[in-house]
């Protein structure tokens, strides 16, 4: 896929950038032009992706963080605006599934934890960043979100509710950014090769699905500052 450089000179943000969706788009905004802060939980996975980065030309910042760990991420924004002075780009990719069953059979503990992950982590996370996102000519702020929570399938109970919720504080948190120029949608990538979609679909052939840097054209469109979208929920895969 031919790089442009749409993103050059950007600082993007982003989480669960140690493998799946997020580290392919993480690679190709690197590859785009822009320096990418990279946040997951794995030490080893995200020097992997500093490695690759840095060898195909590109630069990162690596932020281990247990996104779990919501206290924590309240001093990114300030650390990030003491560094670059602002962000560009923002891209809340991390997620957790949790243990598809009935609504009522959910463990209580884990029905908590998909929420904090999903939910609580990207409010905390948009909130701390915001300031330097309102800092940056063009803030862009993109939301990974599933077509879970609209479809009432039985048994995703706590992932499509924890979706559902991300994408009605992603509108509202959109409408009020709207006199600003930071503009925040979601976008649904689909069906994708990932570790979260085995774990759903156990017996699905990997191969039968697209690769997650098939799908990063989509997350640069929604970052370069000439996007004018906002509020929206984007499918273009589908």
């Amino acid at each position: 896929m031919p790089k442009s450089g749409r993103l050059q000179g950007r600082i993007a943000v982003v989480t669960g950038a140690s493998r799946g969706i997020g580290r392919a788009v993480a690679e190709r905004f690197a590859a785009e032009g822009a320096h990418v802060v990279a946040l997951a939980r794995t030490v080893g996975a995200l020097e992997e992706l500093d490695d690759a980065i840095v060898r195909a030309g590109g630069s990162t910042t690596l932020v281990p963080v247990d996104l779990a760990e919501l206290d924590k991420l309240d001093a990114l924004g300030p650390s990030l605006y003491e560094r670059f002075g602002k962000v560009d780009v923002f891209v809340g990719n991390a997620g957790v599934l949790g243990t598809l069953g009935p609504v009522t059979h959910h463990d209580a503990k884990e029905w908590e934890e998909v929420f904090r992950i999903n939910v609580h982590a990207n409010w905390r996370l948009m909130r701390t960043l915001e300031p330097a996102l309102r800092l940056s000519d063009a803030g862009r702020a993109i939301f990974v979100t599933s077509g879970a929570a609209r479809m009432d399938r039985a048994y995703w109970g706590a992932y499509a509710a924890s979706k559902a919720a991300l994408e009605a504080m992603v509108k509202t948190w959109a409408q009020e950014l709207a006199p600003t120029p930071v503009r925040a949608n979601l976008l649904s990538p689909g069906p994708v090769a990932t570790r979260m979609r085995a774990s759903a679909f156990p017996g699905e052939d990997p191969a039968t699905l697209r690769q997650p840097a098939s799908v990063t054209e989509a997350f640069v469109d929604l970052a370069v500052p000439d996007c004018r979208r906002n509020g929206e929920t984007l499918e273009p895969y589908l």
